[in-house]
Parts: structure tokens; sequence; C-alpha cells
């Protein structure tokens, strides 16, 4: 919601900062909203083909929030610390007017930066007026350079040339540092790690490579399948030299590196070989109005039935403060002492974004 167009005029609090923080002393900065449960991609790893066909039965208009929903709930999550705000799918770019979403969120008080991951298809359209709109910038989901293995990655949905195009308008709309997300898996695209980054080194663009991780359960996720950040910071070092750097600010999530010759950075992403649990400062918000404390969540909590029942600004703040009050997900640390053959229900990526 725009600041001079808010449809209540109800002022809550700002409570006390231990209040914020959950069970583990961890506070809440980030914000994930997910606008839309659909995708035009058919990545196996999260939207395979044969579970996501063209008769599977997405959310109906009218199950997701508004954008006068999501705007409410948002600014209760920012008198509760939150600070950073993502825009998530599925795809967002297939929410019509999600510009509008933006100009609304960037303008709330506390938001310091709006940001969206896409896979780009939609970009070139869309950067112009979104950067126009209040967003910060944007990180593109890409797996491969080489169209076969492209193709592989996406369920044969979309094209390279088309991200690319995506990546150049982002650029000239200003939505920088742009961030490219690499998910690396054994036997698929692990071959494609070397032209990715000599495609990006100079660019400006950050690539990040992450570990194959086991969201959700469908993509039958096999420790095996997924390749440690340390094989492939040793494969790209031995022919760029890296140095390590620090992180830009507590709890980022990518471990980052510089290039020696200066041309710029790459980050890496392991939340399986070395699990980030203890700084995770993110909520997240479905498209259908669920709020989920982790990205490995099997259930999360219910804020549209109240929010459309009447309930008051107070009410869902006290909701959802005892919600993140409880909070001790630490799944990614959990992982490596679970029997072989655990297979506990988790929520799908597609639903909450990642």
């Amino acid at each position: 919601m725009r600041k001079d167009s808010k449809t209540s005029d109800t002022v809550v609090p700002l409570r006390t900062m231990p209040e914020h923080l959950d069970a583990m002393s961890r506070p809440l900065h980030d914000l994930r909203i997910s606008v839309m449960d659909r995708c035009n991609f058919r990545c196996p790893y999260c939207m395979p083909e044969d579970k996501y066909h063209p008769k599977f039965r997405f959310l109906d208009r009218d199950q997701r929030l508004t954008f006068t929903e999501i705007g409410r709930l948002t600014r209760l999550f920012v008198q509760l610390g939150a600070h950073k705000l993502r825009i998530t799918g599925g795809e967002p770019l297939l929410r019509t007017g999600v510009a509008d979403l933006i100009a609304d969120l960037s303008q709330l008080d506390g938001v310091s930066d709006v940001a969206m991951t896409t896979n780009a298809v939609l970009l070139a359209q869309h950067a112009a007026k979104l950067a126009a709109s209040g967003l910060s910038r944007v990180t593109v989901s890409l797996d491969a350079l080489d169209e076969e293995t492209f193709s592989r990655t996406t369920g044969g949905r979309g094209g390279v040339a088309r991200v690319l195009d995506g990546i150049d308008a982002a650029v000239e709309a200003g939505l920088t540092p742009i961030k490219v997300n690499a998910v690396v898996e054994r036997g698929v695209n692990d071959h494609a790690v070397l032209s990715m980054v000599e495609h990006f080194r100079g660019t400006g663009i950050i690539v990040r490579f992450i570990e194959y991780m086991d969201v959700g359960n469908i993509n039958h996720w096999r420790r095996r399948d997924m390749v440690p950040s340390a094989e492939l910071l040793q494969m790209i070092a031995a022919r760029w030299p890296l140095t390590p750097v620090d992180a830009n600010y507590h709890g980022e999530v990518a471990n980052r590196y510089h290039f020696d010759d200066g041309n710029g950075e790459i980050g890496f992403i392991s939340s399986v070989t070395e699990p980030f649990c203890g700084s995770c400062t993110r909520a997240r918000l479905s498209s259908d109005g669920q709020m989920y404390t982790c990205l490995f969540a099997s259930e999360g909590l219910d804020l549209r039935t109240p929010l459309r029942g009447g309930v008051s600004d107070q009410e869902l703040l006290e909701l959802i403060t005892a919600v993140w009050q409880k909070r001790k997900d630490r799944y990614s640390e959990l992982r490596a002492k679970m029997p072989s053959d655990a297979d506990p229900h988790k929520v799908e990526m597609y639903y909450i974004g990642g």
C-alpha cells in the first residue's frame, strides 16, 4: 500500500527488540513474498512436468492474496523488524500488475530494500517499469548457458537468449547488483559451471552456485546428486584464482570470493555442506497467505482466513509474533543426523519461493 492510500488507519506500536527474536535468538529481518504459485518453466527439481502438467490445478485467483492484503500483512512484518523484502513465485512476473505492488511496498516506512527473484524470460518487457516502481535489484535463476542443458534444466521452456535479454534490460534499468543463481546438480549441469563463470566475469553480474537441496519432496533428492561448493570452488579457482571476502551483512547466505584479477566476484550457497540456519532471519509468505518460518517447513500459519475474517492489525500482529517467538527451525543443520531413508514432508519450493 502507498503511504497516502492505506486502507486502515490502525497504528500498531512497535514492540521492543527482544520480542522480535525467535526461540534461538534470531531476529526477523527478511520477508519473502510469493505472489504467484504458477511458473512458465518446469524445472525438474522444482516443478517437474509429470507432476505440474497442463491439467494441474493451481490456486484460483480468489485464493491468492490481493495486493491490498499483501500490503497490509507486509506492513505488520515490517513493524516486527523485517526491512528487506523479496518478491518471489513461482514466477512473479506472471502476476499481472506486480509493479504496482512493488510501488506500494517500496514506500512502506522501514523498508530498506525490495528485490525480486525471476527466471527473467519476461524481464526484458518489465525491467524499466519495475525499476520506476521502486524495485531495487533482481536475482535471476539460470542453471546453464548452453541451450541443450538449459532446456533440460527448465523442462524445455523458455530460451537462453530471452533470459540474457532480460538481464541486459535489468542492467540498463539499474536493477543492480544483479545476481545469477545456478543450482548445480551432478550429471545435469555441473559441466556448465566454468562456462557460466567465464560468461559473466567482468560484467558486474555476480554468479552464485547453489548446492542442490532437498526442498519439498517431489524432486526425490539424493545427496550423491549434490555437488559440494568446495568442489566447485576448487575447480573454478584452478582456472581463475580467488580470494575470500567478508559478507556484506550479517546473515548473508552466500560465501563470497573476489577474482584476483579484479574481474568481479562469485558466491557459493552451501545449505547442505555448510548450513547457515544459525543466522537465518527470514520469514516467508505464500501467495495464498500462509506464513512459513523455514524453506524446509512442513506447515505454515494461515493468515488469509483471519485477514478476510475481519480481525484487527493488532490481532494479526499477535498471531505472527507468537509463531516467530516459537520458531526453532534448523533443518539444514539437522539433515546430516537424519536416517538415510527419512523423507519428512516439506512444502514445495514453487509454493513459497527459494
